[in-house]
């Protein structure tokens, strides 16, 4: 795994955060070090398929290098179940690149289709489970609504929505603390202040958080009658939407 060095050193000019081949050739090293709770996050997810997944296809829009795919399909395959449908989603070719080769490292580039798209253009099949992991936060407003009711939509009665994002506190003070102490969290990971700076400079224009309030209205007006942030720390956190929610 290619350390994340990108913003190391001094920049003249500071371009807006891509998903470029840059960023793909460090990027499971910069999730790893950049989002608190990253494993825990798969964790949960892998948690939610055994106790709550009632069958279907599986998405993850915004797939990224594929780690949450990998994971998903290992977990089947280590209790010896069928693998289901699963798709991956990005608009980045370097990423996609770099989860079929994650995926065909462990024997299973066969057991999940990659497809490169924007997100604001897909169709969706009707699924079971629909994750989304830092990637909403992404998208202007407006295509946040629209995508959001496509994914309840296309959930099967039962279907999972798994959604991890970046967040803003309501209290503007307090936000001002959690953010600090968000940045300890990187420098203990190995960040300079320089990369820091840097890093939140090229991800200002691009990276729009909602506070948890504004979040879990635009699930509920999306149509998810059921959902609930489930986990936090500091100004992460992850939300689970249910589609006619019933747990037996």
């Amino acid at each position: 795994m290619q350390r994340d060095e990108i913003f190391k050193t001094h920049i003249q000019k500071i371009e807006d955060f891509k998903f470029n081949e840059n960023v793909a050739s460090v990027f499971d090293d910069m999730v790893s070090r950049s989002i608190p709770n990253y494993h825990e996050v798969h964790k949960i997810i892998l948690d939610l398929i055994r106790r709550a997944y009632k069958g279907g296809k599986i998405y993850d829009l915004g797939c990224s290098t594929g780690t949450t795919l990998l994971l998903a399909a290992s977990h089947f395959r280590g209790k010896n179940e069928e693998i289901p449908e699963m798709e991956g989603i990005d608009n980045s070719a370097p990423m996609l690149e770099r989860a079929r080769q994650k995926l065909k490292s462990h024997g299973l580039i066969n057991e999940v289709k990659f497809s490169l798209q924007d997100l604001h253009e897909i169709k969706l099949e009707p699924s079971g489970m629909i994750i989304m992991n830092y990637t909403l936060q992404f998208l202007p407003l407006e295509q946040r609504e629209i995508l959001l009711k496509k994914v309840y939509d296309s959930l099967l009665p039962g279907g999972l929505f798994i959604l991890a994002e970046k967040i803003n506190c309501d209290q503007s003070s307090i936000d001002d603390l959690i953010i600090d102490l968000y940045y300890d969290f990187k420098r203990r990971n190995g960040y300079s202040e320089m990369e820091i700076s840097n890093k939140r400079e090229a991800l200002e224009n691009v990276l729009k958080p909602l506070t948890p309030s504004q979040q879990l209205k635009m699930l509920k007006d999306s149509g998810f009658k059921e959902s609930e942030m489930i986990f936090r720390w500091y100004n992460f956190c992850l939300y689970l939407g249910v589609k006619d929610f019933y747990y037996h």
